[in-house]
């Protein structure tokens, strides 16, 4: 008889990214087959059960409101003795500065996909230089496939507050990555957004500040050829300039009222001609 399987959050969090896909064996999960006890430290290996873990209802995933994530930066802080979820670090890691957002490309970062879903991180806000107050958005440790390049966030738009009862709770900014193949030229927008939460009723955050931030993936729809939308559009403005289709029914033509006289003359001009 098989063995029961184990789980822990590391393995919850898994299966919630990836409820879509289908179900794995638990051998295929790697570390998380195995646990260890908590009285003699022994590793309970669960590798070998055969049957298989079971899977989330498609649609299940981790996507927390901007007013929910400034709750679970609350709580990773600590604010008013606030204690974070158990299984929080799984789901929103914290990345240091060596390897931070604003130091690694966003397709370097752990979870990050390119499918449209999102990935949640924990991280300090840092300058740019020792003095000002200019924030660190520039990516110098890339992949060797943009190593070449100058990649940076740019921030767009205005920052929005976030509030809760009416009151501000914190702010939400938005900034995407824009890159250049040297440095001077003319930057051109990448398909990366991140979306940054701070606490406080300050627009601005301080540095050294932790904040959550979402990083997403545009995924770009499938463009309609341009010849044929232009077809389309011009047939559809010849329709409605077109005159309407005729009556199939051809009215008949009008007649002459004809007085009594006129009727009489007319009858003798025509006794007349067979006469002669």
């Amino acid at each position: 008889m098989a063995r029961t399987w184990l789980i822990n959050s590391r393995g919850v969090a898994k299966k919630i990214r990836n409820a879509n896909c289908p179900v794995r064996q638990i051998s295929e999960l790697g570390t998380e087959a195995c646990r260890e006890c908590p009285n003699c430290k022994h590793i309970i290996d669960n590798s070998d059960v055969t049957v298989q873990w079971p899977g989330l209802p498609a649609g299940v995933k981790f996507d927390p409101s901007d007013l929910e994530l400034l709750e679970h930066l609350e709580h990773k802080l600590g604010v008013g003795d606030s204690k974070p979820h158990m299984f929080i670090d799984e789901f929103i890691p914290t990345v240091e500065n060596d390897e931070g957002i604003c130091y690694s490309h966003p397709e370097n970062l752990p979870g990050t996909k390119k499918d449209g879903s999102s990935a949640h991180f924990f991280h300090r806000v840092s300058n740019a230089y020792g003095c000002g107050q200019r924030k660190r958005r520039r990516i110098i440790h890339v992949d060797q496939t943009t190593s070449d390049e100058h990649v940076r966030w740019h921030k767009t738009g205005k920052s929005k507050p976030v509030k809760h009862n009416g009151v501000t709770k914190g702010w939400k900014k938005i900034l995407v990555l824009y890159k250049s193949p040297q440095r001077g030229a003319k930057p051109d927008k990448a398909d990366w957004v991140m979306h940054q939460y701070h606490l406080g009723p300050e627009e601005n955050e301080e540095v050294g500040d932790f904040v959550v931030s979402k990083i997403l993936y545009q995924v770009k729809t499938k463009q309609v050829d341009k010849s044929e939308t232009s077809n389309e559009e011009s047939d559809a403005f010849a329709a409605s300039v077109c005159p309407k289709t005729p009556k199939t029914k051809t009215p008949q033509p009008c007649r002459l009222n004809n007085s009594p006289s006129e009727i009489g003359q007319n009858d003798t001009i025509l006794q007349d001609q067979v006469n002669h």
